[in-house]
C-alpha cells in the first residue's frame, strides 16, 4: 500500500464531515473557516513508540487515545474541538494494524465532532502525532495564568485508575475480575472532559488536564499564576475499583502521581462556587474541591485533614 493509497483508504474520512471545512485531506494544506467572534486553540501531543504505548498494543485503542488526548487539552481551555492533523511514522505498512487504528481514531473524532484534515506519513520508527484545533469565542479561553489566592482548586472526575491500569497491562499486579474492565478502560480509552471545559468558560479563573499526575501538573498552575497552593489528600477522588485493589497509601500515590487520568484541573474563586454546582450538575460528572490557592508564591503544600503530609513523588517526567 503506497502513501496516498494508504492515506485514501484509511484516513480520508476520519471523522465527522463538518460544514466549516472547505478543503480537506487531498491537497496540499487544509481550508477551514474560523467563526467571527472566535479565537482559535492549537495543541500538539505525540506518542512514541516504547515511550508512551507498548509495542502490543491494541491499534484501535491507540487510535482513541491519540484523538482523547488532544481533544484534552483543546477542553482544559475551554474550547470547542473542531479539526484535526496527523503525522504518522511508520516502520512498515502493516493493513490490519491501520485499519484497526484509523477505526478507533475516526470514531472518537466523530464522537467529538472533529474531522481529520490533513497531516503526513513517513518511514521510521513507530510515532504518532497530532495538532489538534478547536474554537473558542474571542477572550474566553481558560489558561493557566489567572489563579488568584483564595481560589479553591478543583478537579473532576476521579484520579489514580489509568495508573493503576498501567500496572495491570505490565502485569506487576492483579486486579479482581470485578474491576479489570473499569480499570483497563480508564486506561486504554481516556475521555476528555469536552463539555464541562466549556461550562467552565465563565466560572474557572484557571485550568488544565491532569496528563503526568496532579502532583506535577498543578506546579504548572502556580508557575503560570505566580501563587502557591494546599491540597489535602483526605480529599482526593479515587474510585472503588482503585481503593479496592490496592493498599490505601498505594491508592493515594496512583492518585497523586500516576498520570494520564486525562481529567480537568481548575481554580474557582470564592464568589463563582455557587454557580459552579448549579451550571456543572447536568453533565453527571463528579467534581470534588481537593484545596485552596494560597500567596506562597510557587509553594505546594500537602497536609491529610488537619496533619501536615509529606510528599515526594512527582508526576512523570518527558525527559
Amino acid at each position: 500500500m503506497g502513501e496516498f493509497e494508504l492515506i485514501q483508504r484509511c484516513f480520508a474520512e476520519a471523522g465527522r464531515k463538518r460544514t466549516d471545512v472547505a478543503i480537506g485531506i487531498g491537497d496540499d494544506g487544509a481550508v477551514v473557516q474560523v467563526r467571527d467572534g472566535c479565537d482559535l486553540v492549537i495543541t500538539t501531543d505525540s506518542m512514541v513508540e516504547g515511550i508512551h504505548f507498548f509495542p502490543d498494543v491494541d491499534p484501535r485503542s491507540l487510535g482513541h487515545k491519540l484523538v482523547a488526548v488532544n481533544v484534552s487539552d483543546l477542553a482544559a481551555m475551554g474550547a470547542e474541538p473542531c479539526w484535526l492533523s496527523l503525522a504518522l511514522t511508520l516502520p512498515k505498512v502493516d493493513e490490519d494494524w491501520l485499519l484497526a487504528f484509523a477505526e478507533g481514531l475516526s470514531e472518537t473524532a466523530d464522537y467529538y465532532n472533529c474531522q481529520l484534515i490533513g497531516g503526513d506519513t513517513t518511514r521510521g520508527p513507530l510515532s504518532l502525532t497530532m495538532i489538534a484545533k478547536g474554537l473558542v469565542p474571542k477572550g474566553k479561553a481558560i489558561t493557566r495564568a489567572g489563579a488568584q489566592n483564595g481560589d479553591y482548586l478543583y478537579v473532576t472526575g476521579t484520579l489514580g485508575d489509568a495508573a493503576l491500569g498501567l500496572q495491570l497491562v505490565q502485569n506487576k499486579v492483579e486486579i479482581s475480575k470485578k474491576h479489570r474492565a473499569h480499570i483497563l478502560q480508564r486506561f486504554h480509552y481516556p475521555t476528555a472532559r469536552v463539555a464541562l471545559g466549556q461550562a467552565l468558560r465563565n466560572i474557572a479563573s484557571s485550568a488544565m488536564d491532569v496528563s503526568d499526575g496532579l502532583a506535577g501538573d498543578l506546579p504548572h498552575i502556580l508557575r503560570r499564576s505566580k501563587v502557591g497552593a494546599v491540597v489535602d489528600v483526605s480529599k482526593l477522588p479515587m474510585s472503588q475499583a482503585l481503593k479496592d485493589s490496592c493498599s490505601a497509601e498505594q491508592a493515594l500515590q496512583y492518585a497523586l502521581s500516576g498520570g494520564e487520568d486525562y481529567e480537568l484541573l481548575f481554580t474557582v474563586p470564592e464568589n463563582r462556587r455557587g454557580s459552579l454546582e448549579v451550571l456543572l450538575s447536568p453533565y453527571g460528572v463528579p467534581v470534588t474541591c481537593i484545596g485552596r490557592i494560597t500567596g506562597a508564591v510557587g509553594k505546594l503544600e500537602f497536609k491529610q485533614g488537619e496533619l501536615p503530609f509529606v510528599y515526594q513523588h512527582q508526576g512523570f517526567e518527558h525527559f
